[in-house]
């Protein structure tokens, strides 16, 4: 991979990895994501450092910004490592893992799938050991942490703005989420 040496070819390298991005993973996440809010079920974001703070973000996210008119809101809670007190069967595990390797994120995931629960993950480079323990798993197809992590926002902003749209859509009506929506990923 040619070295990022100004901030022109990092814009560049951003832009040809966003015409690379699993749009449909993304979109499949989103209606996972739905059905969990529509089935009242919680879902956990979770990572370290910078993807710890993404969580957070996108929490914030999910639980204010989907209101939209709403008196229902998403169950939605950014951890640090707390997973094992409060999963339930049917919840959602949403890792984010900028290599997928963390080792308390694996642990994390390794934890959600004794429990049942459904699990989506956010990652870059090929995956990492991540990929194997998610439900879905939105990969960001790049070598560049930097890259990985501006796109981890983009997406999670793109969930974001999908399911408010979604909500808002259905705020007066009594939507059905049909139980295909969360699939284990060997049953598919």
């Amino acid at each position: 991979m040619k070295p990022l040496s100004d901030s022109q070819s990092y814009f560049d390298c951003v832009s040809q990895t966003i015409e690379k991005l699993p749009l449909m993973v993304i979109e499949r996440v989103s209606e996972m994501l739905l059905a969990a809010y529509e089935r009242r079920r919680t879902v956990f974001l979770f990572g370290n450092g910078g993807s710890a703070a993404l969580a957070s973000h996108f929490a914030c996210d999910l639980g204010k910004g989907t209101v939209n008119g709403s008196r229902k809101r998403f169950q939605v809670v950014a951890l640090t490592e707390q997973l094992l007190n409060l999963a339930r069967s049917q919840d959602v595990a949403f890792a984010i893992s900028g290599s997928g390797n963390s080792l308390n994120v694996l642990k994390a995931l390794n934890t959600a799938r004794q429990e049942e629960m459904f699990t989506i993950g956010l990652t870059g480079f090929v995956g990492g050991k991540m990929k194997e323990l998610c439900d879905a798993c939105i990969i960001i197809p790049s070598e560049n942490m930097q890259v990985i992590e501006d796109l981890h926002l983009c997406v999670a902003h793109s969930l974001f703005t999908s399911l408010r749209s979604k909500i808002a859509q259905h705020v007066s009506s009594d939507l059905r989420v049909p139980s295909a929506m969360f699939v284990r990923a060997s049953a598919k």
